[in-house]
């Protein structure tokens, strides 16, 4: 399937590729919450009806929020609900950045279709219940990477780096 609406995708991910355990986060990076905010504010966010309830606030404020689910007919206030991939596709943003925010079975699906990945590396491995898929980096090129050795706020290291599509 192609498409030729802008999507990407936005994951924290651990070195074992873990994203969540209980449909929860698996650490707490504030500087990341920001840069999350920072770069999907005013943009469309696509993300599974689990995603979605794990959210602190819902809907994400000033951005469209689309939840994919496959319970035809069910609706949330303020969000646009998809009932398939294609149906996700077809609600995004034509001209603007749509940013795929999980979970696990949301990013398997999207990620064959996206153009860019931004990710934030978690330098540690962690135990989980929930997965990114393997990526396969000889497909991209690296944009940009920023290490931040040690986080005061949490003692974690890690590295945002952005990818584009070969």
């Amino acid at each position: 399937m192609q498409t030729n609406k802008p999507i990407s995708i936005i994951v924290a991910i651990a070195e074992n590729y873990a994203i969540g355990k209980n449909n929860d986060l698996l650490w707490h990076i504030s500087a990341d919450l920001k840069r999350f905010k920072t770069l999907t504010s005013g943009r469309t966010v696509v993300m599974g009806k689990n995603t979605f309830y794990s959210l602190p606030i819902r809907p994400l404020p000033n951005r469209k929020n689309i939840v994919l689910t496959d319970a035809e007919g069910e609706e949330i206030d303020g969000c646009v609900m998809a009932y398939s991939l294609e149906h996700a596709m077809e609600l995004m943003d034509a001209e603007s950045e749509n940013f795929i925010m999980g979970g696990g079975s949301i990013y398997r699906q999207f990620l064959p279709l996206a153009q860019k990945l931004y990710l934030t590396k978690v330098h540690k491995s962690y135990e989980a219940d929930t997965f990114f898929p393997e990526i396969d980096f000889d497909n991209y090129d690296l944009l940009e990477k920023t290490d931040i050795m040690s986080d005061p706020d949490n003692s974690l290291s890690y590295s945002y780096e952005v990818y584009r599509k070969k």
